[in-house]
């Protein structure tokens, strides 16, 4: 948990990914859409990719991937940032993390 807590603070936006998740690559496209450049951990292409993904699930999360992090805290899926999104309240996330500007 603490390479993942680690990881997660590095960077306005951080997500934790798996290279074959179709809800990842979706996830990651809407940050890239929306001016983020986010940090990208390929929990498939780690060596401790296993282990990380059991610490994620242990956040609460129904799935360990794709795990979301803003401003160092974790957000959740693909479910809760989609909900944010369509809300209207991500931006305002990644404009309070620092990742946005407008």
């Amino acid at each position: 948990m603490d390479r993942v807590a680690k990881l997660a603070s590095e960077k306005a936006v951080v997500i934790f990914s798996k290279s074959t998740c179709c809800m990842c690559h979706a996830i990651k496209r809407l940050f890239y859409e929306q001016g983020v450049s986010p940090m990208i951990h390929e929990l498939d292409e780690d060596t401790r990719g296993k282990e990380m993904e059991l610490a994620l699930m242990r956040l609460g999360s129904s799935r360990a991937v794709p795990a979301v992090f803003i401003g160092g805290k974790f957000v959740g899926s693909a479910d809760t940032v989609m909900t944010l999104h369509l809300n209207g309240s991500l931006k305002k996330l990644l404009k309070d993390a620092g990742a946005i500007w407008l």
